[in-house]
């Protein structure tokens, strides 16, 4: 079997199925950090997503914290925490702390998605997406020396963040994104589950913007990839459709229903516009046998260069959740612990 050409690692919403909870997601996704730190892979994070009946990932620092505390190799972290929703001083603090309390495991990815809607957005109080790049380099700057923030108009220090500076990343679906990245010297991860006709471009935009600085000396890139594994490609679209049937509810501004199980998805009929959206969601996402899979993501990164693959899998059953990362981890004959696929 063919070894791993990047190293892989897992992206979590930490799925919320019909007649379960979100505290019974958030013990799956604790307990498939252990399962992923044993099967071999390189990350875990945790997506920020509010008001959403689907997802229970609305405090990645949170999560970060159990999940660090029951992991002892695996790096975990935010993909990403996004930074209108919070001050750059609060977000220092937090992953300063976790940094220190976990050294050389923690990662801090950024993002700036807007909130859901003005509603979301009000309760969350969240600043102008223009006030971004500003945010930013406010952030970056808490986690040098006291003195730097002393000469940039910020005489105020995140005390745990200082000599405890984790893993710094701009998360991503565009080329402005990517430019700052570069010109900050970060690493940039390209979410292709959502926008993969653009990957190519914004990593080369990243790659072009680039500077060199004490976060990152070269370019390093991830992209982010939506996978289902299965044993055979029927039982992994089956697997797939109330993926597939929560984003056109979504889509059509229905985010208060947990994700459909698999009856409800295979007995759903489509509208014509519905199946359209439908089929723009799947061109992001690979939905088959491991080999297939693995075949579809291969693809993708020798067209992009990618350093890094990230996969996230919604799929709300856990035991089926868990099976489609080992089938995936075997396929790419990952350095496992001793874990019975």
């Amino acid at each position: 079997m063919a070894s791993a050409s990047v190293p892989l690692s897992v992206l979590d919403l930490a799925p919320i199925g019909a007649g379960s909870t979100a505290a019974d997601a958030l013990r799956g996704s604790v307990r498939l950090a252990r399962e992923a730190e044993q099967l071999g892979y390189d990350r875990y994070w945790f997506a920020e997503h509010h008001d959403v009946a689907s997802v229970a990932s609305c405090s990645p620092s949170v999560l970060v914290a159990a999940v660090a505390a029951v992991t002892e190799r695996i790096r975990v972290g935010s993909g990403g925490v996004m930074l209108p929703n919070h001050q750059p001083l609060v977000v220092a603090e937090q992953f300063g702390t976790l940094e220190a309390l976990h050294p050389q495991r923690i990662d801090l990815g950024v993002g700036r998605a807007p909130a859901a809607d003005q509603a979301v957005a009000a309760a969350l109080r969240c600043t102008d997406a223009a006030e971004f790049p500003g945010q930013l380099g406010e952030l970056v700057r808490f986690f040098g020396a006291p003195q730097q923030n002393q000469g940039a108009g910020t005489p105020v220090s995140a005390i745990p963040a200082v000599g405890h500076r984790p893993e710094l990343w701009l998360l991503g679906v565009g080329p402005r994104s990517a430019q700052l990245a570069g010109m900050l010297g970060l690493s940039f991860a390209y979410a292709h589950h959502i926008a993969p006709e653009n990957v190519g471009s914004t990593l080369a935009a990243y790659r072009s913007a680039f500077r060199p600085s004490g976060l990152s000396s070269v370019p390093h890139t991830m992209i982010a990839v939506g996978a289902v594994c299965a044993e055979s490609d029927a039982q992994a679209q089956r697997l797939a459709a109330p993926a597939a049937l929560l984003y056109v509810r979504l889509r059509t501004g229905d985010r208060h229903r947990p994700l459909p199980s698999i009856s409800e998805a295979a007995e759903y009929s489509y509208t014509d516009q519905e199946r359209a959206l439908v089929a723009k969601q799947t061109a992001g996402r690979f939905v088959g046998t491991p080999e297939a899979v693995r075949a579809g993501i291969d693809r993708v990164v020798a067209e992009s260069g990618a350093d890094e693959v990230m996969v996230t899998t919604q799929v709300a059953g856990f035991e089926d959740r868990r099976r489609s990362y080992a089938l995936l981890a075997e396929a790419y004959a990952l350095d496992r612990a001793a874990v019975a696929v």
